[in-house]
């Protein structure tokens, strides 16, 4: 069983299923009913999305995992995923800067992980990366709509990129969950996507009329499962049901 590999595999999942989790609870409580439902949709395209790389990682396992004990049966200190995905929505402007920074990552990420030689690896991305590229436009859309809108709009979206910033290196900071592949060509170099993600992040910015902040320290641990203190209880209320009732099943 090769650990180092499980484990680069179920912090892709875990930041699907987070940040599928987050958008979920948007579900009823949009600003309009047509972003109402693009946001339920995105979080099911991510749901979906973890879904895969949860299967993959229980074959790798072996050991009686599925999906569904991934998801449920884990504790906090488990999951790899990155921190920004599991900070709470705030207002409708928090949501998108957050969601346009993670696809900003995504979208190349996936791009370059779709020409991976792990052949499941490769198939889940190429799957995802259709969807992601909805995701970055939709994103990249509201962004420029809040930044160039109103000065209220304007004033909202710039400070939730100032508050969130912090949080945006950690996808593309590279640690031991990379370092310890040593597998060239199965994992994606993250090198290979910072110019990329930084200059699209840089075009939209400069749509909106938004002063892209300044990097400096980043926040991380997520990838190692240290998380915020909005983890524990994010975890408590997804896992609720199969925690209350064991190997419940509809």
């Amino acid at each position: 069983m090769n650990q180092n590999k499980i484990n680069y595999v179920l912090h892709l999942a875990d930041n699907a299923l987070i940040l599928g989790h987050r958008l979920s609870e948007w579900c009823g409580h949009g600003p309009v009913l047509e972003q109402d439902m693009a946001m339920t949709n995105i979080a099911l395209d991510f749901i979906g999305e973890a879904r895969n790389f949860y299967q993959y990682a229980a074959e790798l396992k072996a050991d009686g995992s599925t999906e569904d004990t991934l998801a449920y049966l884990r504790d906090a200190h488990d999951f790899k995923n990155c921190l920004l995905v599991e900070l709470p929505n705030g207002d409708f402007a928090r949501t998108i800067a957050r969601q346009f920074l993670y696809d900003t990552y995504h979208f190349y990420f996936l791009e370059k992980l779709s020409d991976s030689t792990d052949e499941r690896l490769a198939g889940i991305a190429a799957k995802s990366l259709k969807e992601a590229t909805y995701h970055l436009r939709w994103s990249n859309d509201w962004v420029v709509r809040l930044g160039d809108g109103t000065e209220e709009s304007h004033n909202r979206i710039q400070l939730a990129f100032n508050e969130l910033w912090e949080f945006s290196g950690e996808f593309l900071t590279k640690t031991e969950l990379e370092n310890a592949q040593n597998t060239e060509g199965v994992i994606v170099n993250l090198a290979t996507i910072k110019n990329s993600v930084f200059e699209k992040r840089k075009t939209v910015f400069e749509e909106a009329t938004l002063k892209m902040p300044v990097d400096a320290w980043m926040q991380k641990g997520g990838k190692q499962g240290q998380h915020t203190e909005h983890f524990g209880f994010l975890l408590a209320e997804m896992q609720f049901l199969q925690r209350a009732y064991p190997n419940s099943v509809w």
